[in-house]
């Protein structure tokens, strides 16, 4: 378990200066969600699903919580 800590001490230490990039990753998910139909012809888990939405839905909030809270 000593990894993990230090797996979340140093995702902390990383995004305590750059608060801003969970939450743009997220949107850049959930714009590829909007634009990811146009590319693919045959419906698929992706399109269907809109896994990307969601993902980057997630992990918008947990950025803007991440961020707050450093």
């Amino acid at each position: 378990m000593k990894w993990l800590s230090k797996l979340v001490d140093s995702a902390s230490n990383y995004f305590a200066h750059r608060k801003g990039l969970l939450p743009l990753l997220g949107i850049a998910f959930v714009i590829l969600n909007f634009v990811l139909p146009y590319f693919f012809v045959t419906p698929n888990f992706f399109t269907l699903s809109n896994f990307f939405l969601h993902l980057g839905v997630i992990v918008a909030i947990f950025g803007m919580i991440l961020g707050w809270a450093l």
